[in-house]
């Protein structure tokens, strides 16, 4: 009886190592480059708007230091700091795919510490007078300011809290696949703000929903975080990294389509 069912137990592992060879041997490395083109805009040349995009605000759930959520049935925690992560990776896509537009002179607010490190350099006579020297930072006519007030993430993603090896590639392999089917979506609040007057020109709601299955989610288990920034690593290569990206890209749209002409000046 042990012999048959240690048999069984070897065949078994076989059979998962073929598997795995035969997955690993599909997977090849690749790169691709997001152009925006899944926005849907229009060809444009003309003079642009210049936009700050703002820290985004994470509304979800709770307002304690943790938001605790139901998905697929189970209740799950996102803590102060991964609420963290994931906003300020969606700030960054959001203003990537702003760039992306063409419509827009977006500048930089993210990371002004190292702006502010190179004029020091010249301000301490370490550079030649071309360097960036205070008040040259341009001001913005728009900014965009956006709130997470919706998530719904169905998976976590392909490698997230998974362990190494053959057992930790078995387990998010056939969770990726699992969760692929699962729903996801994400809804944000955007408004676009004369910095001038504080004026809120224009406000929406965005949502973005993925149903379908992912092959990319099947696969992620193999092929690590992606192109997702900040913390939504996780994410990438399921029906979620659709879904972000549907609510992103519709919002750029929102955004192009509501600017007022008279900031198209630059």
């Amino acid at each position: 009886m042990h012999k048959k069912y240690g048999l069984i137990g070897v065949c078994a592992l076989l059979m998962m190592f073929m598997l795995f060879g035969c997955l690993e041997g599909a997977v090849k490395p690749s790169a691709t480059t997001d152009t925006g083109a899944e926005m849907g805009l229009p060809p444009y040349s003309g003079p642009r708007a210049k936009v700050a995009v703002a820290d985004f605000e994470w509304k979800v759930g709770d307002s304690g230091r943790k938001t605790t959520m139901s998905v697929g049935g189970q209740t799950i925690s996102v803590s102060q700091t991964e609420s963290t992560g994931y906003t300020t990776g969606l700030r960054d896509m959001l203003t990537t795919a702003m760039v992306q537009s063409k419509r827009y002179r977006v500048l930089e607010r993210q990371n002004l510490a190292s702006l502010q490190q190179e004029m020091s350099l010249t301000n301490q006579g370490y550079t030649d007078t071309t360097g960036v020297k205070k008040g040259a930072i341009k001001g913005a006519d728009l900014l965009v300011m956006g709130a997470i007030t919706g998530w719904e993430p169905g998976t976590s993603g392909g490698g997230g809290g998974i362990g190494g090896g053959v057992l930790g590639k078995a387990t998010a392999l056939f969770g990726a696949a699992r969760g692929a089917y699962k729903k996801s979506s994400m809804a944000m609040d955007i408004r676009i703000v004369d910095t001038a007057t504080s004026e809120v020109l224009s406000a929406t709601r965005v949502e973005g929903v993925a149903k379908d299955v992912s092959l990319g989610g099947f696969l992620g288990a193999f092929g690590g975080s992606g192109g997702m920034a900040g913390g939504l690593g996780s994410y990438a290569k399921t029906p979620m990294e659709k879904a972000i990206r549907t609510c992103l890209y519709n919002a750029v749209k929102y955004i192009a389509e509501n600017t007022p002409q008279e900031y198209m000046r630059h």
